[in-house]
């Protein structure tokens, strides 16, 4: 299989493991990115017995509504089910890299806000260490700079992503030559930077399963 071909997959594996709740009548998370887009695609079968979904981006809401299937604000659900969504990198402690497409505030709050998170990605995705994948650290506008310069301070070499703007209107810094040993350390650091909405590390909220697509087909991955 190729890389594609994993993720349709891995996103097809997703759909069976919330079969349950959506038949139940749970509220569904749904992730960014292109992953997530196969099986935003995929759930589109079962809308007839969806309650509802929660998208961590106005790019997958619209993908959502653009296949009939309901979008609700998180403040009128509670608690979530489940939530599904991709990876840039992941390790076997299903610790996460995530925010490539610039919506990893959104996507860390329904995670917080989700009984159970799936994630699911590509064997390309799984490390032994993360940090090769750039970390992308959402910014107050005004903090950028000082931002940056703390950033420096804890060994990272941090880059602005010119022209992209989050759903926040929040700006990107991507965090370059950065191999992280300690996790959940690292993300408590950067989140204490005055100035910081997000990083892009899903460490002190993990995920519960790793769907990881690869040639054999897909493994189910805990930690």
């Amino acid at each position: 299989m190729n890389q594609d071909e994993m993720k349709r997959a891995v996103a097809a594996a997703a759909i069976e493991e919330v079969k349950n709740s959506i038949l139940d009548g749970e509220i569904i998370g749904i992730g960014t990115g292109s992953t997530a887009n196969h099986f935003i695609d995929l759930l589109a079968d079962y809308k007839q017995d969806i309650r509802g979904t929660v998208a961590s981006s106005e790019a997958s809401a619209n993908r959502l509504r653009g296949h009939g299937i309901e979008v609700l604000d998180l403040n009128s659900t509670g608690s979530i089910a489940v939530y599904v969504d991709g990876a840039d990198e992941s390790n076997e402690r299903l610790e996460l890299i995530k925010g490539g497409g610039a919506a990893l505030t959104r996507e860390k709050i329904v995670a917080a806000a989700s009984q159970r998170f799936i994630c699911i990605a590509d064997e390309s995705k799984l490390v032994n260490q993360l940090g090769a994948f750039p970390l992308p650290v959402e910014v107050i506008p005004m903090a950028r700079s000082y931002v940056a310069r703390e950033l420096v301070k804890l060994g990272g070499n941090p880059v602005y992503r010119e022209g992209v703007t989050t759903d926040n209107g929040n700006i990107i810094l991507d965090v370059y030559d950065f191999m992280i040993a300690t996790p959940m350390k690292t993300e408590e650091q950067i989140n204490n930077i005055t100035g910081v909405v997000c990083n892009g590390l899903f460490a002190l909220r993990p995920a519960d399963v790793l769907l990881l697509g690869t040639a054999n087909g897909v493994k189910t991955l805990k930690p």
